[in-house]
């Protein structure tokens, strides 16, 4: 993405022409609009766009790019990790340490998926998150959702019609062509992980032919997925963009900023390409892209409420959730892409210490009390995770600890009076305090709680900003 600095001056405008490489393509189309608009638009398509070109570049070094190291399985196929993600997954930002993950990226456009879940022990949370290529959460399997029970259920694509077959509990109806099924299945200890194999193990997908024993439809048409890493998805953000959108097909809230995209030659059908663009509209998209970056940053930063320093906010969520609003999207997904909604999990996140200041552990240590009795009220478990303040991934340290969960409360220590401190520094605060240290580098940090299932009732997170339980705030410790 283009600096500041190189926004400053008309000499400095030309210089980013070379910055941006694309494969050549036809011109844009002549009605194209003037400077002005064309940026503006630039700038509402980046917005609309971004979760759109997060969820492809995951998407496809999850399932598409074979010689990925983030590489899962293919499509319609599940993978099951059993391990909890480290400081080497990479892919996605704020990813979650607390839960085994199992994958299930789905394409839908043959035929519908099935995904069968078995019965889970009433005490071991899990969750089927269904998350499609608009990164909505349209549909949850699991502890909350359906309950504890072995099921059914069936996924399906925009465009499907069809009756529901015997045996299948509830069809999901999928706003994209291709989804995401995310899998979570609570981990006690360490000592719990055969357990948790499991549980995986009775996880499937399969297609609804499959699932019916029928003969299957004719496969769909294969695709040439264009390649995309992180610096990619920053050059040519509008190419990525022009391919996802023809899988998704548009919402009536989509009207508007289509025929807006449509004018500077974004959409299913064209091919955006801003390599043969004259320089005048290389400027239009780059100050547009640029423009809207900033002003995800900017909501990003002041999203939700602030309680005691934490950003308090239930930001992902369905469809009718966001109702158009393309910021708020934004913002959902580049604080976490595939959060989960407020009713399954909140999220309070921050940088910053009881005084406002940014937490940095460079120089100095910090420490989180839950007073008696206050700790985060929740039907599942919570946690605490620490993360790199600048990439929002997990931090290597001594001990290989991300992050602290309700379920290690058995081996940590409370104080006299009952409450809970931990313990956020870079170097071991002693033996006597360690079980409760969370480990930070020598960099500013970004914390990240988790509150899977938060209660309804008093006292309650809920709802998002405006709950009458409040995290406490993160506090300079005496040198």
């Amino acid at each position: 993405m283009i600096t500041r600095r190189r926004l400053l001056g008309r000499t400095a405008l030309a210089a980013l022409a070379p910055i941006f490489g694309f494969s050549s393509a036809k011109a844009a189309a002549p009605a194209r609009p003037g400077f002005f608009a064309a940026k503006d638009i630039a700038e509402a398509g980046y917005i609309f766009g971004l979760p759109i070109v997060m969820n492809y570049g995951v998407m496809y070094e999850f399932a598409i790019d074979k010689t990925s190291n983030q590489y899962k399985a293919p499509f319609n196929t599940i993978n099951n990790a059993a391990n909890v993600f480290t400081y080497k997954d990479t892919a996605v930002v704020t990813p979650n340490s607390d839960t085994p993950y199992s994958m299930f990226w789905m394409d839908l456009r043959a035929e519908p998926l099935v995904i069968s879940v078995p019965e889970v022990e009433k005490a071991r949370y899990y969750s089927v998150q269904l998350c499609d290529s608009n990164t909505y959460n349209f549909g949850y399997i699991g502890t909350r959702a359906t309950g504890i029970d072995a099921g059914d259920y069936m996924v399906v694509a925009p465009d499907w019609n069809g009756s529901t077959p015997p045996g299948v509990k509830k069809v999901f109806r999928s706003s994209t062509q291709q989804a995401l099924a995310i899998f979570r299945t609570q981990l006690f200890n360490p000592s719990d992980l055969d357990n948790v194999k499991r549980v995986q193990a009775g996880y499937a997908g399969q297609p609804l032919s499959s699932y019916l024993k029928q003969p299957a439809p004719a496969a769909a048409p294969s695709i040439a997925f264009p390649k995309i890493n992180k610096e990619l998805a920053k050059t040519n953000f509008f190419e990525y963009l022009d391919f996802a959108l023809q899988f998704a097909p548009p919402a009536p809230n989509e009207t508007e900023i289509r025929a807006q995209l449509a004018s500077i030659g974004v959409g299913p059908g064209k091919t955006f390409n801003f390599k043969d663009l004259p320089l005048k509209q290389k400027l239009e998209i780059a100050i547009g892209l640029k423009q809207g970056k900033n002003k995800v940053d900017a909501a990003v930063a002041n999203v939700g409420v602030n309680v005691n320093g934490w950003n308090v906010s239930g930001v992902p969520g369905d469809s009718a959730h966001f109702n158009g609003d393309w910021l708020l999207r934004a913002v959902a997904a580049q604080a976490g892409i595939y959060g989960n909604s407020p009713e399954e999990a909140m999220y309070p996140f921050t940088r910053r210490d009881s005084t406002g200041k940014p937490i940095d552990c460079s120089r100095n240590a910090y420490t989180l009390t839950f007073p008696a009795d206050q700790l985060p009220p929740v039907n599942a478990f919570w946690s605490v995770t620490m993360y790199d303040g600048k990439s929002q991934l997990l931090i290597k340290n001594p001990i290989d600890r991300y992050l602290i969960n309700s379920p290690m409360l058995p081996g940590m220590k409370k104080n006299a009076d009952g409450s809970l401190t931990i313990y956020i520094q870079n170097r071991s605060p002693g033996s006597d305090r360690e079980a409760n240290w969370l480990p930070a580098s020598s960099d500013p940090v970004y914390l990240v709680m988790r509150l899977y299932w938060p209660k309804e009732t008093s006292p309650s997170i809920l709802p998002p900003g405006k709950g009458d339980w409040k995290p406490p705030a993160v506090i300079l410790a005496a040198h």
